[in-house]
């Protein structure tokens, strides 16, 4: 609990500086999935919350959980690790949910556990690797590599964390939000 709340402080700190944009460049949000490390750039995240009550949704993708009720905003949830196309995982204490926003939509990340918030050069980012299947399921959400110290992230486009599809989904249940307020 104590590494969360100190993730959000942070995460918090960095949302409401006065000039957002350049002292979020360079920084990202990191959280753990199989045994990888994932990074998302800070600027799409919003807040970092406890994982909550969550209503299915009939006939979505295994990886939509469903919506969430965030302070009257109806918000999709992903399970980040089902994405991947990796093993599911017992949700436990660690477990959370990221915020983010996407092509000015909110959606929820379900991840294993935070890791930290990293500054990453922008010299230290590689294009990813082109090997293994072409398709791998990872390398099309993945921009980078992001080099930090003597590890690796795999940093996220969160654009493609949703296809046209997926994005109807969470098209509708924002314009739920919007109605209800």
């Amino acid at each position: 609990m104590d590494d969360r709340s100190e993730l959000k402080r942070q995460v918090d700190e960095e949302s409401n500086a006065s000039s957002e944009r350049d002292t979020q460049k360079g920084k990202y949000m990191t959280f753990k999935s199989g045994n990888e490390y994932f990074g998302l750039e800070i600027q799409y995240v919003n807040e970092i919350i406890q994982l909550q009550s969550i209503t299915a949704i009939p006939e979505t993708e295994d990886y939509i959980k469903g919506l969430i009720n965030l302070r009257g905003k109806v918000i999709p949830v992903v399970d980040v690790r089902l994405r991947f196309k990796q093993e599911p995982f017992e949700y436990n204490d660690r477990t959370c949910i990221i915020v983010i926003n996407i092509k000015s939509m909110m959606v929820g990340l379900i991840v294993e556990k935070i890791a930290e918030v990293v500054e990453i050069k922008e010299d230290n980012i590689l294009p990813p690797p082109r090997v293994g299947r072409v398709d791998s399921a990872q390398n099309k959400y993945v921009y980078g590599i992001g080099k930090v110290g003597d590890t690796v992230k795999l940093l996220l486009d969160p654009d493609k964390l949703l296809n046209d599809e997926d994005l109807s989904v969470v098209e509708q249940a924002n314009e739920m939000s919007i109605e209800e307020e």
